[in-house]
């Protein structure tokens, strides 16, 4: 957590002294840097040959991002939504957790092949963005530099050690807590893994949104699910296939549901408000339960 917060503030000042608005910020440099964690953990997972945690994580981590954090930063304070977003990134995360569903029913693994797709798929998306960084927003406002250039780099290279180096212990720690406890592995990486991961997203969106900040609160969110899906499962299938069991399906499948009821919800008014996140906190204990019973 501490390498993520210290990776996030140098990226975060970098992008600026670049001058990228909040949304940008929020869906690639922050979105990117808090999702460190699940990229680490999924990766070290499936060269430990944890599959069920590499899947698990990324999954659990996304419907934590979506019903949590979404939930928890709108009942602070209501999250407007450009329709732009709404249109094209919110979109293109409906559409990846339909394709990563359509992956994960098409055989019974997730092979190399798809794993390149999801990459590819995701190196164009960062690229459409900075086009749209290059073009489009030359003349929105940006926020103010608070480290020097030195400062910046030692933020970055520290957190990034940071994470990796947390990641390790773990992944470590939650197989000795599944073994001990008799959790199965795919538990543990829905629970104790996936949401260990996702505080990152959830303290830099709720701090975003204590500063009014909503655009960089939703973007960090957006971004974190999207990076998950196509570069983490991406990377991880690409380094070694992973086979899929009856019980990961029913997983993505929930996922998906999330995904779908937080469009729903934010494209019938283009916000969330404190209700919405209620009702999102609710389901994300509801979700809790099941998966608990369910093991």
């Amino acid at each position: 957590m501490k390498g993520a917060d210290l990776f996030v503030e140098g990226a975060s000042d970098l992008a600026t002294k670049l001058k990228v608005p909040a949304m940008i910020i929020g869906l690639t440099i922050v979105a990117f840097g808090t999702s460190a964690p699940e990229t680490a953990v999924s990766i070290t997972s499936a060269l430990e040959h944890s599959n069920a945690i590499a899947i698990s994580n990324v999954v659990g981590s996304n419907i934590f991002n979506l019903l949590a954090v979404i939930g928890a930063t709108s009942v602070i304070c209501k999250i407007k939504l450009d329709y732009s977003i709404l249109k094209q990134d919110y979109l293109f995360l409906v559409i990846g957790s339909v394709l990563f569903l359509i992956f994960i029913l098409s055989g019974r693994v997730i092979s190399s092949l798809e794993g390149f797709i999801f990459i590819l798929i995701i190196c164009a998306y960062v690229g459409a963005i900075i086009y749209k960084i290059k073009h489009k927003n030359k003349d929105m406002p940006v926020g103010h530099v608070h480290l020097s250039n030195m400062r910046i780099i030692l933020y970055i290279v520290l957190g990034l050690v940071f994470i990796l180096y947390g990641s390790d212990v773990v992944v470590a720690s939650a197989k000795e807590i599944a073994l001990s406890l008799g959790m199965s592995e795919t538990l543990v990486g829905l629970t104790i893994v996936s949401i260990g991961t996702s505080l990152p997203e959830l303290i830099t969106s709720i701090t975003a949104a204590y500063h009014k900040n909503t655009d960089l609160a939703l973007g960090n969110v957006l971004g974190s699910c999207i990076f998950n899906i196509f570069m983490i499962i991406g990377l991880t299938t690409f380094i070694t296939p992973i086979a899929v069991t009856p019980v990961m399906i029913i997983d993505v499948i929930i996922m998906l549901v999330c995904v779908i009821i937080t469009y729903v919800l934010a494209y019938d008014k283009s916000d969330f408000n404190k209700k919405d996140g209620i009702i999102l906190l609710i389901l994300f204990i509801i979700y809790m339960a099941y998966i608990i019973i369910r093991n």
